[in-house]
Order: structure tokens, then sequence, then C-alpha cells
């Protein structure tokens, strides 16, 4: 029970890599905030892992609202007492072409990737001061970035900006806060069987060409996204801070395809 008497905020977890880590830290012995703006499906995955004997409780929040953002942290102090690992995983992506992209879709993408990073990084990252000067242990701060933070997609242009950007805020959070001893790092996937994949795992042209450019062969699960998430936020990764940690099947030093079976 690694993270036994903490507790971890992870938003964007009603579902898929949110999910997988809401329930490994519980299941590691955080008590968990599930906080998404799906209320229906955050109250499930909340009630879920209550049933599985862990710690957890719901609370909506949009992180690209400063409001909502305010009221998450606060409402978790007020009702478990402190705050000691965020995981900031709430995301949206929208395909377009560039000469095609709205500005309008171009913010809505960066307000929640990023924007919404920054804010809820910030805002838990002050309630983490605090509770340092008060004698308490340092937290840890996670952001889930992307292997398209070091690709470039052309049909999902603020999507590769906003993880782009994602990975330079983790650095800059890191070292902002290294003198209070509070941990920040990311987290990079590749090709993970979330909703979104799903949506196309019956397109076999799709999926072959996922697997071409995979080296291990297969779909990430959104559980091996949660096991790393849980090494950063635990003691055993108490020296790794401002880093980028890429679960992607050895997909980012591929510079060539790979033959698959078919």
């Amino acid at each position: 029970m690694k993270l036994s008497g903490r507790v971890a905020v992870i938003t964007g977890a009603a579902r898929g890599i949110g999910r997988a880590c809401a329930e490994r830290f519980a299941s590691d012995g955080a008590t968990v905030v599930v906080s998404d703006v799906d209320e229906e499906e955050g109250e499930a995955c909340a009630e879920s892992i209550r049933q599985s004997g862990g710690a957890a409780t719901f609370a909506a929040c949009d992180v690209a609202q400063k409001l909502d953002v305010r009221n998450l942290v606060t409402s978790t102090v007020d009702q478990h007492g402190s705050i000691d690992i965020c995981v900031s995983n709430a995301g949206i992506v929208h395909g377009a072409e560039f000469l095609d992209l709205k500005e309008a879709d171009f913010d809505r993408v960066l307000n929640v990737n990023l924007k919404g990073t920054f804010m809820l990084g910030q805002a838990a990252a002050r309630r983490m001061v605090e509770q340092v000067q008060a004698g308490g242990k340092p937290g840890s701060i996670i952001n889930m970035s992307s292997v398209n933070a070091v690709f470039a997609i052309p049909n999902q242009v603020p999507y590769t900006i906003s993880k782009g950007g994602v990975n330079q805020l983790t650095k800059v959070m890191a070292l902002s806060l290294a003198p209070h001893g509070i941990r920040v790092n990311a987290i990079g996937p590749g090709s993970i069987m979330t909703d979104i994949l799903q949506a196309v795992a019956s397109d076999q042209a799709a999926m072959d060409k996922i697997m071409s450019r995979t080296p291990l062969g297969r779909i990430g699960d959104p559980s091996e996204v949660a096991s790393v998430a849980a090494f950063l936020a635990s003691d055993d990764a108490s020296y790794i801070t401002g880093q980028t940690i890429y679960p992607d099947g050895g997909r980012l030093p591929l510079n060539y395809t790979v033959p698959i079976q078919t």
C-alpha cells in the first residue's frame, strides 16, 4: 500500500486512463477524488472503487473553468484534509486539417488540455506548499502528456500543440516547486486502448498502421499507464522530477516501420 494515507485528485477520471489511475491509486491505499465533467460515469467510477474496498468520492469539474478548479481543490481539502497527489488527466481532441481549423476549436482544446493543466496544477501546488510549510510531506503532481507532444500530426493541430505545452509546463512547474520538495512529472502514452482507440479498432487498415509503428506489437492497456502514474506518485520516485515518461511500446525511438502479422 505505497500510497496509504494520501489523498489523490484525478481529473478526467470517469473512464480510460483516468479511471485506471483512480482504480490503481485506490488499490495502493490512496483516498481518491474522481473528477470529471461526466457526473454519471464519474459517480459510477467512485462507487465501483468503494465496492472494491477502496476510498473514493466524486467531484464534478470542468478544468477549463477557473471556478470549477478552485472548487475542486477547496472541496477536496474540506472533505479529506489535504491534497498529496494531483493527476491532470482531463483532455479532449479535435480533428481538422491546419488550413480548415477554426479558432474556436483551437481555443477549446488548448483551454482544457493546457490551460486546465496549468490552473489545476497551480491551485493544487499552492495547497501543497501550505502543507509543506505546516510540516507536512511534499506532494506529487503528474500531468498527462502524449507521444504526440513530440510527433506532429497534421490533422490534430491543437492536441499536439497542447501536449507539447504540457511537457514544457511540467519542466517549469518542477523547477518552480523543487524548493518545496514537490515533484512534477508527466506521462506521454502511446497507443492505449481507450474509448478513442476503440472507435477505430474495427478498421483493419488503421490498426495495421498503428501496429507498424509499435515495436512491442500490441496496443497498451490503460492499467499500464496507471502503473507509471502510481510509481511517479510514490516514494519510489522520490528523486524524479521534471521528466516525461513514455509508455509507448517503443514508438518514440522508432525511425522506421516494423512488419506486422496479418
